[in-house]
């Protein structure tokens, strides 16, 4: 009898492999809002990256990304992180960390409002205490942080897409901070 080792912690699929996949099944993803607090644990300010989004256009988003197979939540929560926010952010991810929402992007987006036109994704949303120096990676242009009142203002709000308006909203709602 030989010893056949099954690889399960394989990298991402190639580019025919995940439009195959994309078109048959929803993807599943996390999302981090980035906050910093202040010292009673209060939200002071929400961090938000400006990014191409799915669409194509450039948005004000969170960090997000896939969930590899294989992949603990927390450990593709904090790779994310680390990607987008830089490896000096120290996110503050629980052991065992709880969604504040779950949403659904779909390719339509009368269905939800949450919209990616790249597939059925859902995606579990946390809210994430950011307490150490951010350098945004090189596909972000920018890291900016607001204050609760500033992130769900008309200005800020004009700069978002697919429906991380609504996200923000429900995040700073889910630490009792929606102005």
């Amino acid at each position: 009898m030989t010893d056949q080792r099954i690889e399960t912690q394989n990298a991402w699929l190639s580019p025919e492999e995940i439009a195959m996949v994309r078109n048959q099944v929803p993807l599943v993803y996390v999302e981090a809002v980035p906050v910093r607090c202040d010292p009673d644990g209060k939200v002071t300010h929400v961090g938000m990256l400006l990014q191409q989004a799915a669409d194509g256009s450039i948005s004000r988003m969170v960090v997000s990304g896939r969930v590899m197979l294989n992949e603990r939540i927390r450990d593709a929560l904090m790779r994310h992180l680390e990607k987008d926010l830089g490896p000096f952010a120290l996110p503050r991810v629980p052991p065992e960390p709880s969604p504040f929402t779950v949403v659904e992007y779909f390719t339509d987006p009368s269905i939800s409002g949450f919209y990616d036109p790249r597939h059925h994704a859902v995606s579990l949303a946390y809210v994430v205490p950011v307490t150490g120096e951010c350098e945004p990676s090189q596909k972000a242009l920018d890291l900016a942080w607001f204050t609760p009142q500033q992130a769900v203002s008309d200005d800020v709000i004009r700069e978002m897409t697919s429906g991380h308006d609504r996200l923000i909203r429900l995040a700073l709602a889910s630490v009792g901070q929606l102005p």
